[in-house]
């Protein structure tokens, strides 16, 4: 079997606590890696979309690195979220990153500048350039208004050695398969939507950065493990069990959903920074009331 990315499986997008004044929670986050650890994931990806890095001051930034790298201690590959919509700041955030030991950097679309191609074929480039640190390429569109079309991706990892993976979000099936079907053999293909994990799998994809998983870590990563064995029929049966969680998960804009059931199963405070707010009450209790079908919350 070839080896592919940073990881084979499952790696949760991890959330980022805050105290109820809106304060780091290093302690509910090393908490946090360890019962991720414990649930069999594979990587662990930290300050992406759901880690709310875009809220996060540079210096918190510097602390939630350091604690992930210190607690993982080498157990899984850590992952560091240190692209944005400025090429510079991503060269920076992607040093400190490289420096403080993350075996990996997941590089998102620039949002807002919305640039051609050709601009994120550089972006991606000048990153790289920067660094030795293996790089995987996030594109998730409904984020970022821009979209790294399946030929701008399959260029970048033929011109960028360092790039081993991409996480696909965009939900576009034939773009997707255009990647798998031509893409060098070093470069991993991981769903970016939890919900397409199972058919991405059955086409080649080598895993999953979910959001789910920061809430069931030990069954999601049940699934992903079935599908990556070619076991279909269980793999499937699991699917559809957590089905009504993966859709839950994003019934309110992630991490909010997520984070509230974290907070209802005591794993930490379910607080958010604006212009995230908490969960409308109708919506939390739909919410818990799904997860109650999987585990312990407080409804």
């Amino acid at each position: 079997m070839v080896t592919r990315g940073l990881f084979r499986g499952t790696a949760p997008a991890l959330v980022t606590p805050f105290t109820t004044d809106g304060e780091l929670d290093l302690a509910a986050f090393r908490g946090l890696i360890d019962w991720q650890i414990e649930g069999g994931v594979e990587g662990l990806v930290v300050l992406g979309t759901t880690g709310e890095n875009a809220t996060v001051w540079p210096e918190e930034r510097r602390r939630i690195v350091e604690t992930a790298i210190e607690h993982t201690a080498g157990r899984v590959p850590v992952i560091i979220g240190t692209g944005n919509n400025s090429t510079s700041e991503s060269i920076v955030f992607s040093k400190e990153a490289a420096s403080a030991g993350a075996d990996g950097l997941l590089v998102v679309g620039p949002y807002y500048n919305k640039p051609t191609q050709a601009g994120f074929r550089a972006h991606v480039a000048a990153i790289a350039d920067a660094t030795d640190c293996p790089i995987i390429v996030y594109n998730v569109p409904g984020r970022t208004s821009f979209n790294c079309k399946a030929e701008t991706m399959l260029q970048i990892a033929e011109e960028v050695p360092s790039v081993v993976g991409v996480k696909e979000a965009s939900g576009d099936l034939a773009q997707i398969s255009d990647i798998l079907a031509h893409r060098p053999e070093r470069l991993a293909v991981y769903s970016g939507d939890d919900e397409m994990t199972l058919p991405l799998i059955a086409l080649g994809a080598d895993g999953v950065i979910s959001v789910l998983a920061n809430a069931l870590p030990d069954v999601f990563d049940e699934l992903v493990q079935a599908a990556l064995a070619g076991e279909f029929e269980t793999a499937r049966r699991l699917h559809f069990r957590l089905l009504p969680a993966m859709r839950a998960c994003f019934l309110e804009t992630n991490p909010i959903t997520i984070k509230t059931v974290l907070g209802a199963m005591g794993r930490m405070e379910s607080t958010m920074r604006l212009p995230l707010v908490p969960m409308s009450e109708e919506n939390r209790q739909k919410v818990l009331n799904i997860f109650a079908e999987y585990t312990a919350v407080k409804v």
